[in-house]
């Protein structure tokens, strides 16, 4: 059967983007269970520390789902790191505040964060790293900046919850 498999002419880029992302995810999630945070809550916490955003704007730029934001948020509030409030802005809005418990923990995740990708990264030498960075911004700013329109959407792969 190996006779009549195409042969391939290019990397499996594919692959080597996911396959980098599932293990990066993995480390990330195993660093920041130590403090007891999922990369969600995280992420939910730095956004919402840089300016007043809703639970709608927060869940955009975590690319998440309304209902796996509501969870993230419910435990959240229920660790009493972040809570919902009535936006200054707009009275019928309503946004996530973190508490300063919160904003604490959000101190200490993005050093974790920040360990976690720079340790990843230490194994290539530094021209390499600066050109890896340089290059997937760039892919991330141009070419693969928007998703293709497809009515059968590709799904992600599934994160497993520890």
């Amino acid at each position: 059967m190996t006779a009549m498999a195409p042969t391939r002419t290019a990397p499996d880029l594919s692959y080597l983007l996911d396959h980098t992302s599932h293990v990066l995810r993995t480390q990330m999630s195993a660093a920041l269970a130590e403090i007891g945070l999922t990369a969600r809550m995280h992420c939910v916490l730095v956004h919402a520390l840089e300016e007043e955003r809703t639970q709608i704007q927060l869940a955009e730029l975590g690319d998440m789902d309304k209902t796996t934001m509501v969870v993230t948020v419910d435990a959240l509030e229920k660790a009493g790191l972040a809570e919902r409030r009535p936006s200054s802005r707009d009275r019928r809005a309503r946004i996530i505040a973190v508490t300063e418990k919160g904003a604490a923990l959000a101190g200490q995740s993005q050093e974790i964060v920040d360990r976690v990708h720079a340790e990843a990264l230490s194994s290539l030498p530094r021209t390499d790293r600066e050109s890896l960075l340089r290059t997937l911004n760039q892919l991330v700013a141009e070419h693969l900046a928007t998703p293709a329109e497809n009515p059968g959407a590709a799904r992600r792969a599934r994160q497993s919850q520890k």
